[in-house]
């Protein structure tokens, strides 16, 4: 009998931590909050006449629906850092609503992968943004954040973390390699990330990115200004100094603004590999 209640015991203290653990889970209501916009967005892509969402054209009497479509998939990948101090810190910062900001994935130092919103979902991570004539961003692409406060260098688990997430987005999407890049290049204005130490040559050796070969042989005409070279590349060259900086930072890990024949080289190779595809 003493046996039978220890037993029967035992249980009730499993289930009571098993009960506690659930629902002491931090992000039980924003998962909640998370369930119920997926509900509603869901709702808004039934071919049901009667929500069809308001457009600004006038509807026809009789709505048609097409039998061909599917959803709208990501086509660019924006690497960014967090600038916070811990991976929980930016968790709790994407569960606010209040924050307004979000990305699909965040990944910690030590390599663990937070999958925060489905990949066919829009996450505000790019925010105000251009790279060559897509001028929204957020709509076209994935956000993912590593867990740095912009100055660190990038931990070794962190980036194969990385690397597996990135390759199974270029499987699923057929992601154009050319379309992975910083946020530093989609908005040079306003950020610098992922910082000068993340390192987009490895990157780019995978297949994730564009780099170019140490041929200082291959020049920039003299016909071609800087500023038009880095429109040809991508960049938004309303502020052509911004510009200028995020190209360093990105491919010549470097913080300076003055163009030597190494950069001149580089940018020149970029432009002509991009005119190639």
């Amino acid at each position: 009998m003493k046996n039978r209640f220890s037993f029967l015991g035992w249980i009730g203290v499993v289930g009571m931590i098993l009960f506690y653990s659930c629902n002491n889970f931090p992000y039980s209501k924003t998962n909640h909050t998370y369930n119920n916009k997926s509900k509603d967005l869901l709702k808004l892509l039934k071919t049901n006449p009667g929500i069809q969402t308001v457009d600004s054209l006038a509807k026809a009497v009789q709505w048609v629906g097409t039998t061909n479509f599917d959803l709208r998939k990501p086509n660019f990948v924006i690497i960014h850092h967090t600038a916070q101090n811990s991976c929980e810190q930016t968790l709790q910062t994407f569960t606010l609503e209040r924050t307004k900001v979000s990305a699909h994935y965040v990944i910690c130092k030590d390599g663990t992968i937070h999958h925060m919103l489905n990949d066919y979902f829009r996450a505000w991570h790019g925010g105000i943004a251009k790279w060559g004539n897509n001028t929204d961003i957020n709509s076209s692409s994935i956000g993912i954040e590593l867990d740095n406060n912009g100055y660190e260098p990038f931990d070794s688990s962190q980036i194969n973390s990385l690397l597996t997430v990135l390759e199974q987005l270029k499987k699923n999407y057929n992601i154009p390699v050319a379309n992975f890049i910083g946020h530093g290049d989609i908005a040079p204005k306003r950020k610098v990330d992922p910082n000068i130490n993340f390192p987009w040559q490895l990157l780019a050796s995978k297949g994730y990115g564009v780099w170019f070969n140490p041929d200082t042989s291959i020049q920039l005409p003299v016909s071609i200004s800087i500023p038009f070279a880095l429109a040809m590349v991508g960049y938004d060259i309303k502020d052509s100094t911004a510009a200028l900086l995020a190209f360093k930072r990105h491919f010549r890990q470097d913080s300076t603004i003055s163009m030597n024949d190494h950069d001149r080289s580089v940018l020149a190779q970029l432009i002509y590999n991009k005119l190639q595809k």
